[in-house]
């Protein structure tokens, strides 16, 4: 057996393991990344690809050893293939868009933290988490190669991604952290990189195109005008999608890829969640997917998850230097991300509810008919305010979906309440409570407008 000492074990070498870890190590503790794959492996992750907010991240690993990665910063919208209408809408994103190398963008990371003085333990499988008598996180067990290993530690922070074992093996009952966390709010997904002989016509786009599922839909995202990253998922809550098979039907009627190469394929499981409501317990911190921090209307969760990595090892250090790992003392962490993004993302999650209460062939025509410029704007402003030109124009060219189209503002209306409720998150465990049942209030003014199963 092998013992380790290490101020801080991080598990997951992925965006946010990585960065936890390096934010870490540049305060002066110390932090290993204890990482399942072998060195070889290590960083290749089943990713989209696609990268909003590729203008900022943290210093922790500089920008300029990552950017390297990013094969594609040309891409600017999205566009909505709708094969039921025999039409395609494009609906401007504002912000900065990358589509990267997501393998070559997982070396990068690693050797980011590496540089930072980060310990990287490859291919150990954490079996089990170290508590004490009061509950507080104290260290991990794990194997490699046969050989026990314990590492003893002053806190854990958890980037295991979706699914995390961690959380299943630690006791966290008594904590405010989240375990309202079921199979329903993930969806299963499916990609697969491929070659093309002819550079395509939309290597300024994110396509998307739904599946047979409300709740799913098809991507293609270009990393360059001839290699493209095309997936799907669905939500495990529908009847199993035979994803392979489905996107090969995709594929075979698309005449783009026509003798097109399978570069490399990979599956996971995503979440498509609001964040965690609290991601910290005694000595314990979860980021990045492990925490539900990604975009549930798009999956996106790339930037949210550098960030969320950075707040936790910052979070951490100041925790161990302070002498308390507490959860009072780890609580300013589930501010910052609230507060970052968190906010944006749980009034997102509220339109991922939407969709999963209509038929898709309304949905997709419903989108046909609006005049989605306007629509996008109204949505990524945070205002329910909708002019009444707009309102007259969306009402003549949706005569058949007004059903819908009342709902939709209605759910509008609830999201930026949700939003607004979110950005009054509690300063502390204290106040956490009364702030988690008023939320559920304005859910069930969600479910009861829509009409959608209760998600949490």
């Amino acid at each position: 057996m092998t013992t380790h000492e290490y101020d801080v074990a991080v598990v997951g070498a992925g965006t946010t393991g990585c960065y936890a870890a390096a934010t870490i190590q540049n305060e002066g503790l110390d932090a290993v990344i204890v990482e399942r794959k072998d060195a070889d492996e290590a960083g290749h992750i089943a990713c989209g690809d696609a990268l909003k907010g590729a203008s900022a991240f943290p210093e922790a690993i500089p920008k300029s050893r990552i950017e390297p990665s990013f094969t594609n910063t040309g891409v600017d919208h999205g566009r909505f293939e709708i094969p039921t209408q025999n039409t395609v809408v494009d609906i401007p994103v504002p912000g900065e868009l990358a589509v990267i190398d997501r393998f070559d963008y997982g070396r990068r990371l690693i050797e980011g933290a590496k540089a930072a003085g980060v310990d990287f333990h490859f291919d150990t499988v954490v079996q089990d988490v170290q508590q004490d008598a009061t509950g507080q996180v104290t260290g991990l067990e794990a194997t490699r190669k046969g050989d026990h290993i314990t590492y003893d530690t002053e806190m854990v922070i958890d980037g295991a991604g979706a699914l995390s074992i961690l959380q299943d093996k630690a006791d966290l009952a008594d904590a405010t952290f989240d375990t309202n966390v079921q199979y329903s709010q993930f969806c299963s997904a499916y990609r697969e990189v491929i070659h093309v002989d002819e550079p395509v016509e939309w290597d300024d786009a994110l396509v998307f195109k739904p599946t047979e599922r409300s709740a799913g839909y098809i991507w293609y995202f270009p990393r360059t005008d001839t290699e493209i990253n095309a997936g799907l998922g669905f939500q495990m809550n529908e009847e199993p999608m035979e994803l392979v098979d489905a996107l090969r039907r995709d594929l075979n009627e698309r005449p783009e890829f026509d003798n097109a190469t399978v570069e490399d394929k990979l599956g996971a499981a995503l979440p498509t969640r609001r964040p965690y409501d609290s991601a910290v317990a005694p000595g314990f911190i979860a980021a990045g997917d492990a925490a539900g921090h990604v975009n549930p209307t798009t999956g996106g969760g790339i930037a949210g998850a550098a960030y969320a990595g950075q707040y936790a090892g910052e979070q951490a250090v100041e925790a161990i230097s302070d002498g308390t790992v507490e959860e009072a003392a780890l609580w300013e962490y589930n501010e910052r991300v609230m507060d970052h993004f968190g906010s944006r993302y749980a009034a997102l999650d509220v339109y991922n509810i939407f969709v999963t209460a209509y038929d898709i062939d309304d949905l997709t025509a419903m989108l046909a008919a609006l005049p989605v410029e306007n629509l996008s704007e109204a949505l990524y402003s945070g205002s329910t305010n909708v002019s009444w030109l707009l309102k007259i124009k969306t009402a003549i060219k949706t005569i058949g979906h007004w059903g819908t189209i009342r709902d939709l503002y209605q759910t509008k209306e609830l999201a930026d309440n949700v939003l607004d409720h979110y950005e009054s998150y509690p300063t502390s465990p204290s106040s956490f409570a009364d702030w988690q049942s008023q939320r559920d209030t304005l859910l069930d003014q969600v479910y009861e407008t829509t009409g959608a199963e209760p998600k949490y």
